[in-house]
């Protein structure tokens, strides 16, 4: 008798250590065997739609299953990498415990694997990626450094997270250990840094296009409307210093001292809205900045970073912050999420790109519903905004990012960091103004062979957004 009851709990011990404690047991990167059995679990897919971008396959080797990214580097920012040596990065990282199948969620799975001596399977990951549209933000930015953020504004759902240069995960997935620490090597010492999420890990001078952020803080306070008159010189002189803030033209705003809210949006005017700034204070524009989510850290699948508005600037700093420049910081996804706020009627959504996950029968484990994270601006100063990009597109600097037939939304940002380097291109948008689908933010690091005077975001990052756009409406 006494044997049959140590049996029974040895049994009951084995079950459930292999169906509630594996996670635990599976997330200890330092034990060798435990690395040694991760590589023999057939781990889930990642998928778009149906189709696998990133997969398992059997191999006769020591670890079973070979894991393979098919157009790796197309999706590297997303998937990121699962390697023996070099642990984990993005969706393979954040979602490791699902698709190794050692998942809390998962546990009457494994207890029915356990039972029928099956191997144990990983669940399915579904993102929110739309193919043509990441495929035409990654060819549209060719070989230009930079990033590419698409967001479908009522939802928060990524359409689109693509940065260049890229690399390839299926190097360092190898089994042949000697070459995926070459491609560690010389991926860490590549001064392009082809690893390093643009979109969403590294943040920028916003440039121009933070001006949406300042003339939503200036609409909201109910001190300005879109036909209000701005000091709007070739010059502002700024307190506390003899160097004035200049218009980049050298001119005054659209042939006016006193240029309207829409006509300083539609010429990108800097010294408007270093006015504003002067006049709303620091206060305003950083509350404004945190209702769009300066200050939060965005998208944790992915690791994202912070958007940042600097903390106590002086008053010609503020002038400065006013226009993205100064201290002022913000990711691709941030400035993405500008525009899908005001596209929403003031609503930022949270933004999200794991879309479900799913057992290997094809029962739903768990399901992403959006949800709103701020309401940033009113529905009336949302659309006194979007009509305000509208004009920008159609009438000023944002030519380039029209779409024939569609009403676009969009902002101009050419960023200043300094001397040494080129400046930053930047556009951010919308389309269509009056149904939105989209929601894109394009920067451009830098542009090989472009002379530093022929950098702006008009001619470098506005294109880049249209192909975006276009992929997603199907034009």
């Amino acid at each position: 008798m006494g044997a049959i009851i140590l049996m029974l709990a040895l049994m009951a011990n084995s079950t459930y250590l292999q169906a509630f404690r594996a996670g635990d047991l599976n997330g200890r990167d330092d034990n060798r065997r435990v690395r040694d059995q991760q590589f023999s679990v057939d781990r889930g897919p990642i998928l778009i739609g149906n189709t696998p971008i990133a997969r398992s396959v059997e191999v006769n080797d020591q670890y079973k299953y070979q894991r393979t990214y098919s157009s790796g580097p197309l999706y590297a920012p997303v998937t990121g990498y699962y390697s023996f040596q070099f642990g984990r990065a993005g969706i393979e990282l954040n979602q490791n415990s699902e698709l190794n199948g050692s998942d809390p969620s998962l546990a009457f799975r494994r207890v029915v694997d356990v039972l029928t001596n099956r191997r144990q399977q990983g669940a399915s990951v579904t993102l929110t990626l739309n193919a043509a549209a990441q495929q035409a933000a990654y060819n549209a930015l060719g070989n230009k450094k930079g990033a590419v953020v698409a967001i479908e504004p009522k939802t928060g759902k990524i359409l689109a997270l693509v940065s260049r240069p890229s690399y390839d995960p299926n190097a360092l997935a190898s089994h042949d250990l000697s070459k995926a620490a070459a491609t560690w090597n010389a991926l860490n010492a590549n001064d392009d840094k082809p690893a390093l999420n643009r979109a969403a890990r590294e943040t920028y001078p916003p440039g121009s296009t933070f001006k949406l952020v300042t003339a939503a803080a200036a609409l909201s306070s109910g001190k300005y409307k879109p036909d209000t008159p701005v000091n709007s010189p070739a010059e502002l002189p700024l307190p506390q210093t003899t160097t004035p803030l200049v218009n980049e033209n050298g001119r005054n705003c659209g042939g006016s001292n006193n240029a309207t809210l829409t006509v300083a949006l539609r010429n990108s005017c800097n010294t408007a809205f270093g006015s504003i700034g002067l006049d709303l204070g620091p206060d305003a524009l950083r509350e404004q900045a945190e209702k769009f989510g300066f200050g939060e850290r965005p998208l944790p699948e992915l690791g994202a970073v912070a958007s940042q508005f600097p903390g106590d600037p002086n008053q010609p700093q503020t002038a400065q912050s006013a226009i993205g420049q100064f201290d002022v910081r913000a990711t691709p996804l941030q400035m993405a999420m500008v525009a899908a706020g005001i596209a929403n009627k003031g609503t930022v959504m949270k933004p999200y790109v794991v879309q479900n996950v799913r057992t290997g029968d094809l029962k739903t484990v768990s399901e992403t519903k959006p949800e709103s994270l701020h309401q940033a601006i009113t529905p009336e100063v949302a659309a006194q905004l979007t009509a305000m990009m509208v004009d920008v597109v159609k009438n000023g600097t944002g030519a380039p990012g029209a779409i024939s037939g569609v009403d676009v939304a969009g902002k101009t940002g050419t960023a200043q960091s300094s001397k040494e380097r080129a400046p930053y291109a930047w556009f951010t948008s919308f389309a269509p103004a009056n149904d939105p689908q989209v929601a894109v933010a394009v920067i451009v690091e830098d542009a090989a062979g472009v002379a530093r005077d022929d950098i702006s975001g008009g001619r470098l990052a506005a294109p880049v957004a249209k192909k975006v756009m276009e992929a997603v409406l199907g034009r």
